[in-house]
């Protein structure tokens, strides 16, 4: 079971959904590997290790498995906008990795474990979702969206003063993109302006 892991808790994780109306976890099966199961993200550099689980929309029902502790190397989990219920296991706390939570339109109860270390990253989330639905950047002008940069450090990505950690611009003027805007745009609820002109995006304006 060398490598597998990450692997058995995933399956515990799918063990413990009840209903899935929109079939989004039917991949999570032998026949693909699992770093291409839907929502699930593997490091390139260690071999078959989760880093990030997202789950966002998939219409779940069910509780969260404890064995999600056992995903070490995880730095984003959302789950936001499932129905979720129980406990956020505690486990989650010691995922020394972990950087960002989302957990909204859940119902969850109790406390969410509050020793993490991803406090106010709910906006780089939202950038990040707003990256992967690029699929054209010829000006490379996202190549600043990493995790070697805060993501306030990010090109044409400007945070308050006041508020830590939030988003209050984003000026992607002329960068020449190509592709769809994500609706979790409208979670910067600090936005203030936002300058998209001279690209090529595409599909509905869901967060005007």
């Amino acid at each position: 079971m060398k490598n597998k892991t990450d692997q058995l808790a995933l399956i515990a994780l799918k063990d413990r959904i009840t209903h899935d109306p929109l079939g989004r976890l039917s991949s999570w099966n032998d026949s693909l590997h699992f770093c291409r199961w839907s929502g699930v993200y593997c490091s390139r550099r260690h071999v078959h290790r989760v880093t990030q689980l997202n789950l966002f929309s998939y219409g779940l029902v069910g509780s969260l498995s404890p064995h999600i502790g056992n995903l070490t190397f995880l730095r984003t989990i959302d789950l936001q906008n499932n129905s979720f219920h129980g406990k956020v296991p505690s486990v989650i706390g010691g995922l020394f990795r972990l950087q960002v939570l989302v957990h909204s339109n859940n119902s969850f109860e109790g406390m969410i474990p509050t020793n993490l270390s991803m406090k106010n990253k709910t906006d780089q989330l939202v950038l990040i979702a707003l990256k992967d639905g690029i699929t054209h950047d010829p000006l490379g002008m996202l190549s600043s969206w990493k995790d070697s940069l805060h993501f306030c450090q990010w090109s044409g990505v400007y945070c308050s003063r006041r508020h830590v950690h939030r988003v209050t611009q984003l000026n992607l003027f002329s960068y020449g993109l190509v592709g769809s805007l994500s609706p979790r745009i409208g979670n910067l609820t600090f936005l203030r302006r936002i300058d998209l002109q001279n690209n090529s995006f595409h599909g509905k304006q869901q967060f005007l």
